[in-house]
Parts: structure tokens; C-alpha cells; sequence
């Protein structure tokens, strides 16, 4: 297998430290608020990934944080955080919010196949290991206490910007204007380990420490996750682009200063998802998130198979011209798919053809939009019978997660859509308006749906 190594910025084969499982982290989500489609692109490349290297056949443990400790998610005391918004906006505790929004964020991901990480671990849970990892730094004096928080010295490591490819003069000549100096710090880019004195004075969630009663730092949560439930070597960390630096920066930083050895051979970013007015984000106020898409009546997998179609190194535009494009090639699939017949001798020669294809494809760097291909020219293939093209088909599916041989379900919100546009139907019918009744109807089969006029009233089934 060959990945995109973010620290040595090409391409490399992937080598596990171990021969006995892969260890993979992935940063998970902040739960203050629903988590859009670009974050959710995000974690289908992880879960792609997961899954490929399942398909090779390593043993993975992949472990992720939520953080639900409720601070700003930066490197200084400043903005507003995240937590608190939340319950300002929603007039619950912070466990509340984060417990509700974990819950929506992990039935998302039911929604497009995402296998939920054999481990998952609140920020909230990890305390004791932070505190662990901030007096060894103290000890060896890579950390320093100022004004009641502990700072973390990047002047003690030499290969700091070694991920970034940044320096510190770039930063300083790019710093913004509107970020507050922090003058506790030795040097401007100093990261907090652990706040004691913080313009969050009404922070819900502080612990108990040797350092004082605070709260840890963003970055630490990772590090602390990774290194207590993956071990002190770590194979691959993903994350989006956008956490190459500081997120991940600081993480090796922490992480190797307090092992004392490389910490992670490979880092793997994937790109954001754009809409018209840029990077989509929540910061903005106005976002997408699944079930808006669902209740127009996609169907989450046809989001799954518009990610697909893009490699995760790619920025991907968002439309739902675009959408509506991939979502007709996706039931063209599915119908292609699910029309073969059970019929036939299965031939293991082209099964072990096809297979091949397939890895060599989802080998290179995840090309899953070259596996997509290799699906549809085996459609097209008259050698193959349609028995082995199950089978084959059921093979690349263990990645792809399309549900190209199940039979159509209808998500509720999808239901509530259908439901509707026969409403606006018959109400369109009692007014004569006929072609607009046409168009509705039309519209439906265009999404798989068959209207059908009974005595007791107009039903729906899949096509």
C-alpha cells in the first residue's frame, strides 16, 4: 500500500511498525453543534482508509477523542468558547450538549457507513493521563509554568515545523492582527498544556491538579488518547488539512518530548469540502448538515458516493447540481447492480482478475474514484457472468460501503419528503394544475420512488 505522507510530503509505501495490527488514529469531532457534511467528508476518507487496510488484510485498532471538555479549540485564550455558546444557545449543561450531539454525530455515521473506531474516548475521561504527560514535561523541562498555566517550550524541539513546512518568521510576519498576545508566554507560539488563569472564568467543566484547578489544552487530548490506548508507537494519524498546524505540529511535539522517540511514521490530511462561498464551516452560522440533505430526499449514500468520486487529497466543490449528478449516477449503478441475476458458475479466475484491479487501485493512495471505475468496467464486462459479478461486486463493497447489493431502505426524513410531495400532488390535482402533478410525479421516479392512485389515496413503493 502506498499513502501520502504529510511529513515527508510524497508519497510512500506503508510500512506498520508491527506485523501484528496497524495502529490509526483519527481526531474526532468537537460536539457543541452538528456536524456538517465537509467534517462528515472527512471521516468517510478515514473510514475508507480503515477499511482498505482491512481489505489487505492488516489488523487495525483505530482509536478517536470527542471533545466534550468544552474550550476554544486554538492555541490562545481568546474567541469564545465553544461550550458556553452552546449553552447559551440551548440552556443545557455542557455534558448535556456533548452527550446529545455525540449521539446525532454517531448515528450520522451509521447513516453513510462510517464504522464507528474500536475506540472512542471522551477528552473528559482522559484527566489523570493528562496530568501524566504535563509533569513529565515539567521534569524534563520541556514545559514551564507562567502566571498559572503550563506552557509547552517549542524552542527545546529542533524539528517543530518539520510537519508544517512552516518557520517561525513566516508566522510571525502572517500573525493576525486581531489575536491577543499572550504575554505569559517565553515565545509567541508557545502552546498551553494546562490553564489555570484563563479569560473563561466561568468554564463548566475544570479538574482538580498539581498545577492548580483548570482545564487541559486542546492539542493535549490526542496525544494523551493515542499514546494510552494505541501505545507509544503510532502507525498513522489523519486528520482534516486544517490540522496540520498547530493541532498536529504540537501533538508530535508533546508526545515526542515526553516518550523520548518518534511517535508516528505517517500523517494523512484530507482536503475540505467547499461550497459557494469558500471552506465549509460552522463558524459561519449557516451550514449543511446529513439530514438537510436527506429531508431533500438524498439518500446519505449517494453523499458517500459524491465523496468517492473525489480523491480525499482534492478540495471538492459542493452543489446540488453536482450532487444531483452524482446521485443519478449512483442509482444508475445500484440498479445495474441489483438487476443481475443469481445465475451461472462463479468463476474464481475473474474474481482474482477484478480483486486485483481493485487493490491496486485502493493501494494508490486511496484512488477511490479509479475503484469506482474498475466497478463499472466489470458491469460493462459480457465475459464475466452475472453470478461472479456478485461476488466480486460484494468483495469491493467491504470499502466502498455503497449497499450496492442491498435492497433500497427509506430513511424517515426521506419518508416525510415523499409524504409531502404527494400532498403538494393532490393538492395540485384538486386545482387542475396538471403538469405541475406530472412534474411531481416525474420528479419521485427521478429518485426511485413509483406514486400509485388507489380508492384509499395515492401510495409509494421503490422502483
Amino acid at each position: 500500500m502506498r499513502i501520502y505522507n504529510s511529513l515527508t510530503r510524497r508519497i510512500e509505501e506503508f510500512i506498520p511498525n508491527s506485523d501484528k495490527e496497524v495502529t490509526l488514529y483519527t481526531c474526532g469531532p468537537t460536539v457543541y453543534n452538528y456536524q456538517h457534511i465537509g467534517n462528515l467528508r472527512m471521516y468517510i476518507f478515514e473510514d475508507v482508509l480503515e477499511k482498505t487496510l482491512r481489505y489487505l488484510g492488516y489488523n487495525v485498532k483505530r482509536a478517536m477523542n470527542i471533545t466534550d471538555v468544552g474550550h476554544n479549540v486554538g492555541d490562545v485564550d481568546v474567541g469564545k468558547d465553544k461550550m458556553f455558546a452552546a449553552k447559551e444557545r440551548e440552556g443545557k449543561t455542557a455534558l448535556e450538549i456533548a452527550e446529545y450531539y455525540t449521539e446525532v454525530f454517531k448515528k450520522d455515521c451509521e447513516k453513510v457507513n462510517i464504522k464507528w473506531p474500536d475506540i472512542v474516548k471522551n477528552a473528559t475521561g482522559e484527566v489523570e493521563k493528562y496530568i501524566d504527560i504535563i509533569s513529565r514535561l515539567l521534569e524534563k523541562g520541556y514545559a514551564y509554568e507562567s502566571n498559572g498555566n503550563i506552557y509547552f517550550d517549542i524552542s527545546k524541539m529542533p524539528n517543530y515545523y518539520e510537519l508544517s513546512g512552516k518557520n517561525q518568521e513566516d508566522l510571525m510576519i502572517a500573525k493576525r492582527e486581531d489575536v491577543d498576545i499572550d504575554e505569559n508566554k517565553r515565545n509567541p507560539f508557545d502552546f498551553v498544556l494546562w490553564f489555570t488563569s484563563s479569560k473563561f472564568k466561568d468554564q463548566e467543566l475544570q479538574w482538580d491538579s498539581p498545577f492548580g484547578k483548570g482545564y487541559p489544552g486542546w492539542h493535549l487530548e490526542c496525544s494523551a488518547i493515542s499514546i494510552k490506548y494505541l501505545g507509544e508507537y503510532l502507525d498513522i494519524h489523519t486528520g482534516g488539512v486544517d490540522h496540520i498546524f498547530p493541532h498536529h505540529t504540537n501533538e508530535i511535539a508533546q508526545s515526542e518530548a515526553y516518550l523520548g522517540h518518534k511517535w508516528c511514521n505517517y500523517f494523512m490530511h484530507g482536503e475540505f469540502l467547499n461550497d459557494l462561498t469558500g471552506k465549509m464551516s460552522k463558524s459561519k452560522g449557516d451550514f449543511l448538515i446529513l439530514d438537510t440533505l436527506i429531508n431533500k430526499g438524498y439518500n446519505p449514500l449517494e453523499y458517500r458516493y459524491y465523496c468517492l468520486l473525489s480523491h480525499y487529497r482534492n478540495q471538492l466543490p459542493f452543489s446540488y447540481e453536482m450532487l444531483d449528478n452524482a446521485t443519478t449516477s449512483y442509482r444508475k449503478l445500484r440498479n445495474r447492480v441489483l438487476s443481475l441475476k443469481q445465475e451461472g458458475v462463479f468463476n474464481e479466475e475473474y474474481f482474482n482478475i477484478y480483486q486485483n484491479k481493485f487493490k491496486v487501485a485502493i493501494s494508490d493512495d486511496l484512488n477511490t474514484s479509479n475503484a469506482l471505475t474498475i466497478v463499472h468496467n466489470l458491469l460493462k464486462d459480457e465475459t464475466v457472468n452475472d453470478i461472479t459479478k456478485i461476488k466480486i461486486i460484494g468483495d469491493f463493497d467491504k470499502v466502498l460501503s455503497l449497499d450496492l447489493l442491498k435492497r433500497e431502505t427509506i430513511e424517515e426524513g426521506f419518508k416525510k419528503y415523499i409524504q409531502q410531495k404527494i400532498e403538494e400532488r393532490n393538492e395540485a390535482k384538486n386545482n387542475k394544475n396538471y403538469e405541475l402533478a406530472d412534474k411531481i410525479r416525474r420528479e419521485l421516479e427521478e429518485k426511485g420512488i413509483i406514486l400509485k392512485d388507489t380508492k384509499e389515496g395515492t401510495i409509494f413503493e421503490l422502483k
